[in-house]
């Protein structure tokens, strides 16, 4: 029996941690917008504009990577950008003419024509017994995570790692442009070679900074994927709390409750399986802080994800006419997120 459940994102990614989100879109493409016009006069007014939005926002992307938004870029070798003016966005009129040349252009080009060779007929097949009848049973995975003390769990351990990263980066942030200014200050009074070599013991802070502060969230990343793994196992294994649940009602088909338009009270499981949940799994294994999880997995303290791949694989028959295992399924979890 195959169930599938949604998993609530945890931690933001370690590229939330580094990124600023512009306020406005840098210097416009009004020149580019006047050309779009004049060369797509069939093209509808909703099409321009998306098109117009797809030209902005490489502009707006430059401004939030190169421009002063960016915490880790010196203001010295970034000038200011000039500032944005207002875009003047035309529609198109309508072409009739133009589009009904193009139509009957359209309708010469027909398909070509392919060979089509003869396949064949599927042999006839016995007759088998039926399946069992269907009993169905509904789940919703959020109601259960928010039952769950163990995902409380991750949420508040990890989630307080992830707030104290976030003020590192912040605190970092504010000396280094510290650094910035009191360089751009004593600028006059240095030699150039000077000015140079600052600027590049500032360069190096920052890739330094990217690369530990990345790391930091890599390490927070993976621990959360660890507490997560151990819900999924205990929800999802053959032997686990759905199938037990399940086998209880006997149920022998699970859906998910935002799938089913309607059902009847007895057949949602969601509570019964949240209180399941906080009785066989109270607590999960999170990582310390500062513990690589890759690390912990090579020091072989305890089984690792390689494992469990090698046992859903199964036995595998020595031969060369042996199928390549198929690589076990993603998590039910994390498919339906």
């Amino acid at each position: 029996m195959t169930v599938s459940i949604r998993c609530v994102s945890v931690l933001a990614s370690s590229s939330e941690l580094f990124e600023t989100l512009p306020s406005c879109f840098s210097t416009p493409c009004q020149e580019v917008v006047m050309t779009l016009n004049s060369l797509m006069r069939t093209v509808s007014a909703g099409a321009l504009l998306a098109a117009t939005i797809l030209v902005s926002a490489p502009g707006a992307h430059a401004q939030a990577s190169g421009g002063n938004g960016g915490w880790f870029v010196p203001k010295a070798a970034h000038p200011d950008a000039p500032p944005p003016r207002p875009v003047q966005r035309r529609v198109p009129e309508a072409a009739p003419d133009e589009e009904e040349d193009s139509a009957p252009a359209e309708q010469q080009q027909a398909p070509p024509i392919l060979p089509l060779p003869p396949i064949p007929a599927p042999p006839s097949i016995a007759k088998a017994s039926p399946p069992p009848a269907a009993v169905i049973g509904v789940i919703n995975v959020q109601a259960v995570m928010q039952i769950s003390s163990a995902w409380q769990e991750i949420q508040q351990v990890l989630g307080a790692r992830r707030d104290r990263l976030a003020q590192a980066v912040q605190r970092e942030e504010a000396a280094w442009r510290g650094e910035q200014q009191k360089l751009q200050a004593q600028a006059r009074s240095l030699t150039s070679d000077q000015i140079q070599l600052r600027e590049r013991h500032l360069q190096e802070r920052r890739a330094k900074d990217q690369h530990d502060f990345g790391n930091q969230a890599r390490i927070i990343q993976e621990a959360a994927q660890v507490a997560m793994h151990q819900i999924e196992r205990e929800l999802e294994e053959p032997n686990g709390i759905i199938a037990a649940v399940a086998a209880a009602h006997n149920m022998n088909l699970i859906l998910h409750a935002e799938q089913v338009v309607l059902h009847v009270g007895g057949q949602d499981i969601t509570e019964e399986v949240g209180t399941q949940l906080n009785k066989t799994l109270p607590h999960v294994f999170i990582p310390d802080d500062g513990v690589d999880p890759e690390q912990l997995a090579r020091s072989g303290k305890m089984p690792t994800t390689a494992d469990e791949q090698r046992q859903a694989q199964g036995p595998q028959a020595p031969g060369p006419q042996q199928a390549p295992a198929s690589a076990p399924s993603e998590s039910v979890l994390r498919q339906h997120h």
